[in-house]
């Protein structure tokens, strides 16, 4: 029964067209993150936008998996 109710709300989302402003805001802030954090980590531009789309397509999980992925390469200090 949740999912239907979920899968309505999303269904009316991509029908209308329409997206709760929290919903865009915080999108725009993951995507506006990854850009910093790539700049900051010197990537090449084939590398920026495939970071880019990742966040597009999954929001705040690929943004996640940035972060993750940067810890994971950083020199660790001894």
């Amino acid at each position: 029964m949740f999912s239907q109710r979920l899968a309505s709300y999303v269904l009316i989302f991509l029908v209308l067209g329409f997206y709760p402003w929290v919903l865009l805001l915080t999108w725009a802030a993951a995507f506006y993150l990854t850009f910093i954090e790539s700049r900051q980590q010197h990537f090449d531009r084939l590398r920026t936008l495939w970071w880019m789309l990742l966040v597009f397509f999954t929001h705040f999980i690929g943004y996640l998996v940035l972060r993750g992925w940067v810890l994971y390469k950083r020199p660790h200090a001894t």
